[in-house]
């Protein structure tokens, strides 16, 4: 994809975890468009490799649940930027349903492993470059799930809850840094990640009809991410009409 000269984010290195489809994939297209240079994350190697080479991007394949797989990843990442890159969007997550009692502990730590930990991991890796620069972006996809508890949600709510709480403290340390932190909360959207729950038959939930669509939430995010250098959009909540 070929920019614009004039386009907002020529030259800056954003990153996109997550990034093979859903969320991650419509963001990035917007921002190819912007002319932003993008290393986009995920463990999807050919779906990966088809969006990066749509876009003239850089793939970047990784199981965010892997600490060492991240290491190597924020590694190349850093080598490609020239260093710490512009903007980090920790999209990547994973969601099921169960009840507490039914819920393994693998699965309750793979949970946080991939919501949690990984968004940290990569705040840990980039964030002493940015405050050395003076500006970068940490971006982290929240949840409705993140002030609200559901059942069978034990996994999800704790790990998203977890990634309020760490924006919060974020947000907290860099007033007057340069480096701006966003949290990105969204309603239910309508993505694969709901392929083996199939709400439209489950009483209680949202129709996959109601629910966002991939494209609205990223759009949403572009625009924290446009936003005057000036100006940090806190936190952004939103949902369905």
């Amino acid at each position: 994809m070929t920019p614009t000269s004039d386009a907002v984010l020529a030259g800056r290195w954003v990153v996109v975890t997550g990034a093979s489809r859903g969320i991650g994939a419509e963001l990035a297209r917007r921002l190819a468009a912007d002319g932003a240079r993008l290393a986009l994350v995920a463990r999807s190697r050919d779906a990966l490799a088809a969006l990066a080479g749509e876009l003239g991007a850089e793939p970047v394949v990784c199981d965010v649940g892997d600490a060492a797989q991240i290491e190597r990843a924020a590694e190349r990442i850093e080598s490609l930027a020239g260093g710490a890159p512009d903007v980090v969007v920790n999209n990547a997550g994973v969601f099921s349903i169960a009840a507490a009692h039914k819920t393994s502990v693998e699965q309750f730590r793979r949970t946080l492993d991939v919501n949690l930990v990984a968004p940290f991991a990569f705040v840990r890796a980039f964030l002493p470059g940015m405050r050395a620069r003076g500006s970068g972006h940490l971006i982290t996809l929240g949840s409705v799930a993140d002030r609200n508890i559901f059942p069978g949600n034990a996994a999800y709510s704790a790990s998203k809850y977890g990634l309020r709480a760490m924006h919060e403290v974020l947000r907290a340390e860099l007033r007057g840094t340069g480096v701006r932190a966003t949290l990105v909360s969204p309603g239910p959207v309508d993505t694969d990640i709901w392929n083996p729950i199939d709400p439209d038959n489950r009483p209680g939930f949202t129709p996959r009809a109601e629910m966002l669509r991939a494209c609205d939430v990223a759009e949403a995010i572009r625009w924290v991410i446009v936003a005057p250098p000036a100006v940090n959009v806190d936190e952004l909540r939103f949902s369905s009409s």
